[in-house]
């Protein structure tokens, strides 16, 4: 993969998934735009650390769910770097609860960053790589997307939009040049996995046949795959990178 003079928005870039996909594409070439909600020094330890790799780099604090905000974060990679080549819909948030329990305000906030945030961002980059007929968009679904999870039905159902929401653009998009995909994790070390008791991890490692949960940077090669010219023939597709899972 060679993505030197491409430029790639991620959202949600400064921890976990989002930052092992930057690091993975600033590796590769790619100058990178990432944004991030509300935490700054987070954020300012990913800029530093893809900085110190020789990166292009700009972070840009935003809402994904505000129109306005995404606007502005595309228009950041276009004035800074003269195109967008690459968007990554990395954002989410989870608020779980049992559907007898879950508050409302839970439930619309999931679906507005989770599935609001990825249209908006899709929308917006659209419009400039159909410009430029070129383009390639990468959307995270999950696991739990496909096959539902107690406790988790604002999640299911926001990550189960991003499935169709990405096969319906994909179609509108394929003849333009432009690609639309999504990678649907499993179960992945982040911060909210590292806070499980030990029970739970067991009970979630007897149902992923590798036995073991993934790492940040199994996403991150898979977005990358994707966001390649390798991969110009594929859209409307959901890759599972769950451990065999989804079997």
């Amino acid at each position: 993969m060679n993505f030197t003079g491409k430029t790639a928005v991620v959202t949600g870039g400064s921890r976990g998934l989002g930052r092992a996909v930057c690091r993975k594409l600033a590796e590769h070439g790619a100058n990178v735009v990432f944004s991030y909600a509300g935490n700054t020094a987070a954020a300012q330890e990913a800029l530093a650390e893809l900085e110190r790799m020789g990166a292009n780099v700009r972070a840009v604090q935003g809402n994904v769910a505000d129109s306005a905000a995404v606007k502005a974060l595309m228009d950041t990679a276009v004035k800074e770097f003269g195109r967008l080549d690459i968007l990554v819909n990395n954002a989410g948030i989870t608020r779980d609860g049992l559907v007898m329990l879950m508050k409302e305000e839970d439930f619309d906030a999931v679906i507005d960053t989770n599935l609001k945030g990825t249209f908006l961002c899709m929308k917006a980059a659209s419009r400039i790589m159909l410009r430029q007929k070129y383009g390639r968009i990468v959307n995270l679904s999950s696991v739990v997307g496909l096959h539902g999870n107690a406790g988790q039905v604002n999640y299911a159902a926001s990550k189960a939009g991003v499935i169709g929401m990405t096969k319906s653009l994909a179609k509108e998009l394929a003849s333009k040049g432009v690609t639309v995909n999504a990678v649907a994790p499993g179960f992945i070390t982040t911060d909210m996995t590292d806070g499980l008791p030990e029970a739970a991890k067991s009970s979630l490692l007897s149902t992923i046949p590798m036995a073991r949960l993934g790492a940040p940077e199994d996403v991150a090669e898979a977005v990358a795959f994707l966001a390649g010219d390798g991969a110009g023939y594929i859209t409307g597709q959901v890759l599972g990178v769950d451990g065999g899972m989804g079997m």
